[in-house]
């Protein structure tokens, strides 16, 4: 008997369900092997160059950001996409303070050199203000993005999230490492310091 699309869509659910049995069964697999970072998204930027994305102002006294920024980059930077009324975002205040203000202090010659950059995502300004300003305006370089537009070119799902590029001359900046969730120095140094160590 022909198939139908009767017969498609009933079959619909099925293989759903099995694809998210195998992914299931893949991800308890990663688990045991200790290779599964559910912080890590395995999304088509990784490994690709930093996408196109309007360019985005910043609040006064602060430099914007924009898709020339990542070409001109001389050092790795560690962009963090925020928001002031994301709770995570808040929580992670401490560590993106820490962080800020060890990169700013005399570094050991071993140490990577990394610039810590901020997208902030669908935020008003104002309320925007005031998180900097308790986190103790941690970023070098920051972008208001107000309608979320660049957010979407960037991959972002929500907040908050992050992301490490480091210097290509031959494509403006690559993307090898893209997390979700808030940082913590546990992220950090095992999701981020790796790369920076390996980086020549």
């Amino acid at each position: 008997m022909p198939l139908t699309r009767r017969h498609l869509l009933a079959a619909l659910p099925s293989l759903g369900a099995a694809g998210l049995g195998l992914g299931f069964i893949r991800m308890l697999h990663g688990l045991d092997r200790g290779q599964f970072d559910p912080r890590a998204i395995n999304t088509p930027l990784t490994g690709q160059p930093v996408p196109e994305f309007p360019a985005l102002s910043s609040l006064p006294g602060q430099a914007g950001l924009t898709r020339e920024d990542f070409r001109t980059m001389t050092q790795p930077v560690l962009l963090s996409v925020w928001a002031s009324w994301c709770l995570p975002c808040v929580e992670e205040i401490p560590f993106i303070s820490q962080l800020a203000a060890s990169l700013a202090a005399p570094r050991k010659k071993r140490d990577a050199p990394l610039a810590l950059w901020g997208l902030c995502y669908k935020d008003q300004p104002a309320s925007a203000s005031r998180w900097l300003e308790r986190a103790g305006q941690p970023f070098t370089r920051l972008g208001l993005d107000q309608d979320g537009q660049a957010a979407i070119e960037w991959g972002v799902t929500g907040v908050p999230e992050a992301f490490l590029i480091m210097p290509d001359p031959q494509v403006g900046g690559r993307i090898v490492w893209h997390g979700t969730g808030g940082l913590t120095e546990a992220v950090y140094q095992t999701r981020v310091v790796p790369h920076l160590e390996a980086a020549p």
